[in-house]
């Protein structure tokens, strides 16, 4: 489980791959991160500034001038950025279930302002709302974007432990006799 946000490392990562693409400005690797994320994320600027010029110290990149461009501080990967670059990519492949721990955490969240007695969640006006419409719709287009991405969704009927091949928690760890018969991530 994850304590808070993305996980450790993600944007020095997409700024590294971006940059390895081409040389970028940091408006520019904000505005493709957005795009990468589908409009639904953008880093604030105080989180890629000061990477960029921690990639400068490291000397994974450098500044470049642009003759069409004199004012803008363009950043282009080094080699040093490449070699780091290849590292990052072995750590970050490790970092799947970090993501899926945020993910299903914000949805988790955002289910519980519709269905938890505990919230009082006033309706917005217009737009959106934190209802079952809403959700439903969330779920249909994590379902569109895998069958455009990998192909025909599929229904997996296992349990998350079934799923990872972990074992439940036992009743003297705190788990309960009846929590294998749940079929969704938190029991929803």
């Amino acid at each position: 489980m994850r304590k808070s946000g993305p996980p450790r490392g993600l944007i020095s990562y997409l700024m590294l791959e971006l940059l390895e693409e081409k040389p970028r400005y940091g408006y520019e690797i904000l505005k493709e991160i957005e795009s990468i994320s589908g409009g639904h994320w953008e880093p604030s600027y105080g989180s890629v500034y000061p990477v960029l010029h921690n990639f400068e110290d490291e000397g994974w990149a450098e500044r470049i001038e642009r003759d069409d461009e004199p004012d803008r501080k363009y950043f282009r990967l080094t080699d040093v950025g490449r070699d780091h670059l290849a590292e990052k990519r072995g750590d970050s492949g490790g970092d799947a279930r970090e993501f899926a721990d945020v993910i299903l955490g914000f949805y988790h969240v955002y289910v519980a302002f519709a269905t938890d007695d505990r919230f009082d969640v006033d309706d917005a006006a217009e737009g959106w709302q934190f209802d079952d419409d809403h959700s439903a719709w969330i779920a249909e287009q994590v379902i569109r974007h895998h069958e455009r991405d990998f192909g025909p969704f599929e229904r997996i009927d296992a349990t998350p432990e079934e799923f990872h091949g972990e074992e439940p928690p036992s009743p003297e760890e705190g788990g309960d006799a009846d929590e294998a018969d749940v079929e969704t991530d938190g029991g929803r």
